[in-house]
């Protein structure tokens, strides 16, 4: 075997034990174990709501231990492949193995950045919304932008995007929107990609040409379920109704149907108008609240409520977490992990996974990322 295919075999083995160690093995086969027994059992669906629960815990667990021992199934096969194809002399086969050697180590990458999610919400739906900076049309048409990129992004993934309500800017762009996306781990992979995103380029709406620094936020919270219940007393909120916005004719919405629900003690503020009724709405509304508190509480027990609380204060310099500079010069870094792409384009149409990758694994493991410097 050549040294070089020594060397991605090794790798390999060493990528799959690290795999058996996070999802620690033995206790994840015997919990398996236990969860399929307790599948055939009767009375299991006595309690609906537990049994849905253990249900979707022993299909992570089988997913994830069948996908360890499918790889190390295939390592096996691709190594025998290579050893018959030397004592045969028959290079066609080598090459095929070693190709396929190729391919697994970039499955198990993949796997690696899917067990970074394990987080309590991760595997939820996930609410979205984006909020335009100060500096008018500049930072709407941002904001507009910043929209685009993560339904492109969840659309690349197969995750649908609904749009629960958007406010749109006096000339163009947005000043606010909330989009629902649902997808396997999309609060998982969402979560990181709260904070302020700034633009730097040659506006568009300048008739002199001048370069332009915008700002818009993003603030990501996971759907909860039944089996998660967070008390809010009437008392403290408000509610109001208002018109919703929409294209004009005869879809035209005459009836105050959008509803805004603010949560005193804390100034959380979310709203929805994707329905005509202002029942439905209201529902909704209460639904996203309820998960924005719920957001709330798992950043406290990650201990980052006070980095949180700070990364609100403020749509503007100091608070971002990722610049996209399209003049002078193109390139798009990000603040908290250093990493970097010279295509912003791309980046803007939803290719997002290297920058969700690297804020994961840091979070995860705690790295410092790299120093905040000035794009500009």
């Amino acid at each position: 075997m050549r040294a070089e295919t020594e060397n991605l075999v090794d790798e390999i083995k060493q990528a799959i034990s690290l795999l058996r160690r996070h999802l620690d093995w033995d206790a994840a086969v015997k919990r398996l174990d236990y969860l399929n027994s307790r599948a055939e059992e009767a009375d299991l669906w006595n309690d609906p709501q537990e049994a849905q629960k253990l249900m979707r815990e022993r299909q992570m667990l089988e997913e994830n231990i069948t996908g360890v021992r499918n790889l190390s199934q295939a390592l096996e096969d691709n190594v025998g492949l290579i050893e018959l194809g030397e004592e045969e002399g028959d290079a066609s086969v080598i090459s095929e193995a070693e190709a396929a050697l190729k391919g697994l180590n970039e499955e198990i990458a993949a796997r690696q950045v899917e067990s970074l999610l394990s987080g309590e919400a991760d595997g939820n739906d996930t609410y979205l919304e984006i909020h335009a900076g100060a500096g008018g049309t500049e930072s709407q048409d941002w904001a507009q932008m910043l929209l685009r990129m993560y339904s492109r992004w969840a659309e690349r993934r197969g995750m649908k995007v609904d749009v629960m309500e958007v406010h749109d800017g006096e000339e163009a762009g947005i000043k606010s929107a909330t989009l629902l996306i649902k997808g396997r781990n999309a609060y998982g992979w969402l979560k990181t990609e709260s904070g302020v995103h700034r633009l730097v380029r040659i506006s568009p709406y300048d008739s002199n040409a001048r370069r332009h620094t915008s700002f818009a936020s993003a603030w990501v919270y996971p759907v909860i379920d039944d089996t998660i219940e967070i008390d809010i007393p009437e008392s403290e909120v408000r509610i109001d109704t208002y018109r919703a916005s929409g294209a004009g004719g005869q879809h035209v919405n005459t009836t105050d149907s959008a509803v805004r629900i603010t949560h005193i003690p804390s100034g959380i503020v979310v709203q929805c108008q994707k329905e005509r009724s202002q029942h439905k709405n209201r529902a909704t509304a209460w639904d996203m609240l309820r998960a924005r508190l719920y957001e709330e509480e798992l950043k406290k027990r990650e201990d980052a409520a006070s980095v949180t609380e700070a990364s609100k204060t403020d749509i503007g310099w100091g608070h971002q977490i990722r610049s996209y500079v399209l003049q002078p010069y193109q390139l798009v870094k990000d603040l908290r992990t250093g990493v970097e792409s010279t295509s912003p384009q791309d980046v803007l149409d939803g290719k997002l996974d290297t920058f969700m990758e690297a804020a994961l694994s840091q979070r995860v493991h705690g790295s410092d990322g790299a120093e905040v410097e000035d794009l500009t």
